[in-house]
């Protein structure tokens, strides 16, 4: 008997290499996994860096405010020594007068 020389159609076929089918297999899972996770996901990168961004303007809205706290708490204790300031500005900005006194307003432009 002869030997056949026509080839079977799974030997036409060309082969795929082995590392291709465990390399391909994984990244059809991994990469929809960590696109996902990057963007999508609560814990995403995105997210991370607005709520940094959203801390950093905050941390910079506290220190604001515990400088203008420091500033008018030096100002209450400045009027808390100077009384003659103190009643200046109960005269001035509040038009407070003491009881033995009669103040007349006028307004002169």
């Amino acid at each position: 008997m002869a030997e056949n020389n026509i080839d079977s159609p799974e030997e036409l076929k060309p082969k795929r290499k082995k590392w291709i089918k465990w390399l391909t297999n994984p990244f059809i899972v991994i990469v929809p996994s960590v696109i996902f996770l990057l963007f999508y996901s609560e814990n995403s990168y995105l997210n991370k860096t607005e709520n940094q961004d959203r801390i950093d303007e905050l941390k910079a809205e506290i220190q604001q405010n515990i400088d203008s706290t420091a500033f008018y708490e030096r100002k209450a204790a400045a009027l808390d020594t100077d009384k003659e300031r103190l009643e200046k500005i109960a005269r001035e900005q509040y038009g407070m007068k003491r009881d033995n006194e009669e103040v007349y307003i006028t307004d002169i432009k």
